[in-house]
């Protein structure tokens, strides 16, 4: 890999520092001696740059000159808020992919790691999918807008390869589960907000609703796990092509049966309602993991269910700062 031979200790800018899967590569690279001596690691947030504007994201380069970024920013939200603003989300998720790739190509970064999402994946295809799936048709039309301008990263990674050589990858995770989401009901992840749900009908003493039938599958990956394989990317892999990062396609389980866990873990006792006047999204979106297994056959994942323990665990002590 290109960190290597480069002189000197890497410098790694880490875009959306404090969300979900930020916070997941802090406590990998704080606390598990992810970290080699002398390597910074700057986790930044929201607060430190608005990176839909070209001069904030120019300052905050400028600023910490990185060697190498990982992009985990973007404007996101739920499912129902995806579909009122497609636009939106396409306009402000283009202009942060363009302004954190072309700053980093400008200022002379090493590589870029930017992290897609698995709603990219063609809405109709065959299962399981894998990397050299991901432009063969339409995405789902609920978050079309979101899906097109994280498509365009890998685009983009191919022409800054094609045109300069450049390192520039990405990593596509499914669904990620884990301290530090945000819980709020409307627009948080799935799970996160089903816990915050949970959490909130336990307390009134009111049925759990949930919004669509509980039928869809999706394959659930602890934010731990996703922190740590993200760092691997980084030091080692090398192609542009991107890569899945999920746990088996034998490990996809419905909405329904990821309720009764969080259910088991809050010690909900109530009655559970399924809302099937409302929409499923997309029913479900299997991923093949082996490309990632070809490269790391005996990495061992989270069992979901002790990964929806610990994040439950993490959200009821942490309620007062979390993010709802």
């Amino acid at each position: 890999m290109e960190s290597k031979s480069q002189a000197g200790p890497m410098r790694v800018l880490v875009t959306g520092g404090s969300g979900l899967v930020g916070k997941a590569i802090e406590h990998v690279v704080q606390q598990e001696g992810g970290k080699v001596d002398g390597e910074e690691w700057i986790f930044l947030s929201s607060k430190d740059a608005d990176l839909v504007d070209v001069g904030q994201t120019r300052a905050v380069f400028e600023k910490y000159r990185p060697t190498h970024v990982i992009h985990l920013a973007a404007k996101v939200g739920g499912l129902y808020l995806h579909m009122r603003e497609n636009l939106q989300f396409l306009r402000d998720n283009i202009k942060i992919n363009d302004n954190v790739l072309h700053t980093a190509h400008e200022m002379g970064v090493t590589k870029v790691v930017s992290c897609l999402s698995s709603c990219i994946f063609p809405d109709k295809t065959t299962y399981p999918i894998d990397e050299t799936m991901i432009h063969n048709g339409p995405p789902h039309d609920s978050n079309f807008g979101y899906s097109h301008a994280k498509r365009m990263i890998d685009v983009q990674n191919r022409a800054y390869f094609q045109q300069y050589g450049h390192c520039y990858t990405a990593v596509i995770p499914t669904n990620v589960v884990g301290p530090f989401d945000n819980f709020n009901i409307e627009n948080g992840h799935v799970l996160s907000a089903l816990i915050n749900k949970t959490h909130e009908a336990k307390k009134e003493g009111t049925p759990l609703n949930v919004c669509g039938t509980g039928a869809p599958r999706r394959q659930f990956i602890y934010s731990l796990d996703l922190g740590r394989l993200i760092v691997w990317v980084l030091r080692e892999y090398e192609e542009v092509e991107p890569i899945i990062l999920s746990v088996g396609e034998e490990e996809e389980i419905s909405i329904k049966d990821a309720v009764d866990m969080i259910a088991e873990a809050l010690d909900f006792e109530g009655k559970i309602h399924f809302d099937t006047t409302l929409s499923d999204g997309q029913m479900k979106k299997t991923a093949s993991n082996a490309k990632l297994r070809r490269y790391l056959p005996d990495f061992s994942f989270t069992p979901l269910k002790e990964a929806i323990k610990m994040t439950c665990s993490w959200f009821e002590i942490n309620y007062d700062k979390a993010r709802i």
